[in-house]
């Protein structure tokens, strides 16, 4: 009886453990029963920071899902060099194959972070090239930057064994390629039968169907990763145009509520720039707390220097102002411009603010800002002008003041600069206040 008890036991255990586990290893594959899973992400507009983190996460989105395909949907005229670079090396290190799919154009940065995909494939009458790299005033970058900038367009056509020359030409005015028509002086725009043709881009494909099919998944689960709202305003905060203006707005919000009684509209602007400005750049993974902090504790030191004068306060706050808002904006140059400009900006209104309306604000408790004129009734001695012209005798020598004697009247003269003898003609050519000048009359 227990030697049958201790089968059917032992039949349990296999039939519940042992054999559901055996036969797991014989399950089809992912391959096999599953539809594949493609991802894509759009990449619009300017290429900015805000780009940058969007990208990070909709590729960790494909590779947490085991993603067959990550589709990047390019319509970009470029942008921000730094970005390019950052995502270039997001796309070289993701797990899932990505593909540069050119609905429209993919220029300079956007031709860049395209050559840095696994495969490119572009829509009839799309573009891609033109890719020289330029300062923040539009002019062309220095022979440093465009070294280092040809390099990187270099490497990224060898990563999938593209020729380099058509990548050097797409950043490079000097090369000339005769096939394609591109004389000296003018930089590289790839069509997308051009790209075909030298091999920077594997296919055409007219919509999102064509695609799959060569990519051999037509029957995939295709999902969009769509921008959040915070990845928005991330993108709009970062864009190279938006920072000087915010800043701007900001600065001079905060310097007019300085000049009026208060707290209004002035300040309400300034602080929700300067917060969506942090904001957008904490998003976008370029800014931590540390830089918000700093500005926060440089407020307080500037709003401190009213109550405590001294200077000391509130220099030390502008530094850590400038410090924080350094802090967030990922690239020191651009945001020094921008600073700059923000800086120029708030000069010019305040002084325009101040010429038409005045000072009525704060600092109008601890700092004198009247002063007295004869406008406002204002003198230290009363004007003898009744007095010019009248004529007297010196009754002192005048060298050059001295005493003289008008109407039997002693009075305190003053001379041009010369001596006069005492007891000679004199006559009075000038009063301002209590000093009179006199002038000797030559008989």
């Amino acid at each position: 009886m227990g030697h049958r008890v201790n089968k059917i036991r032992l039949f349990l255990y296999v039939s519940v453990f042992i054999l559901p586990a055996f036969l797991l290893q014989f399950q089809p594959s992912h391959a096999d029963n599953a539809k594949p899973v493609v991802y894509v992400a759009p990449v619009h507009d300017a290429v900015e920071r805000g780009l940058e983190s969007f990208l990070k996460r909709a590729v960790k989105t494909a590779e947490d899902n085991n993603a067959d395909y990550l589709i990047l949907e390019l319509d970009t005229p470029g942008g921000r060099v730094d970005a390019a670079w950052n995502i270039a090396e997001i796309l070289r290190d993701s797990d899932v194959p990505v593909i540069a799919y050119v609905t429209k154009q993919a220029l300079s940065a956007g031709a860049y972070i395209a050559l840095n995909a696994d495969q490119i494939v572009m829509q009839p009458s799309t573009t891609m090239g033109s890719a020289a790299v330029i300062d923040s005033e539009g002019n062309a970058a220095d022979k440093k930057a465009q070294s280092a900038w040809l390099a990187e367009m270099e490497a990224a056509a060898n990563l999938n064994n593209r020729d380099p020359i058509y990548a050097k030409a797409m950043a490079d005015e000097d090369i000339v390629l005769k096939e394609l028509g591109l004389e000296k002086g003018e930089l590289l725009t790839l069509t997308a039968k051009q790209a075909v043709e030298v091999g920077y881009a594997e296919s055409i494909a007219a919509d999102r169907e064509e695609l799959l099919d060569y990519l051999e998944v037509s029957d995939a689960q295709v999902e969009d990763i769509e921008v959040s709202f915070a990845e928005k305003v991330a993108r709009f905060v970062t864009h190279p145009v938006v920072v000087p203006i915010l800043l701007s707005i900001g600065s001079i919000g905060l310097v007019l509520e300085l000049f009026t009684p208060g707290f209004g509209i002035p300040g309400f602007l300034g602080l929700s720039s300067l917060l969506l400005f942090f904001f957008g750049h904490m998003i976008a993974g370029l800014a931590g707390w540390e830089s918000l902090i700093l500005f926060i504790v440089g407020v307080m030191m500037v709003i401190a220097e009213i109550f405590v004068p001294g200077g000391i306060l509130g220099i030390g706050g502008i530094i850590s102002m400038i410090t924080g808002i350094i802090l967030a904006g990922g690239s020191i140059s651009n945001i020094l411009l921008s600073i700059l400009i923000a800086l120029v900006a708030t000069i010019i209104v305040s002084v325009i603010f101040l010429k038409y309306y005045g000072y009525r604000g704060p600092l109008r408790k601890v700092i004198l800002f009247d002063s007295t004129s004869k406008d406002l009734g204002y003198i230290s001695n009363e004007t003898r002008s009744e007095l010019v012209g009248s004529i007297g005798r010196t009754h002192t020598p005048l060298r050059p003041s001295g005493t003289a004697i008008f109407e039997d009247e002693r009075y305190d003269v003053v001379t041009e600069g010369g001596y006069i003898a005492a007891n000679k003609p004199i006559k009075i050519i000038k009063t301002e206040g209590s000093r009179i000048v006199v002038r000797e009359i030559i008989e």
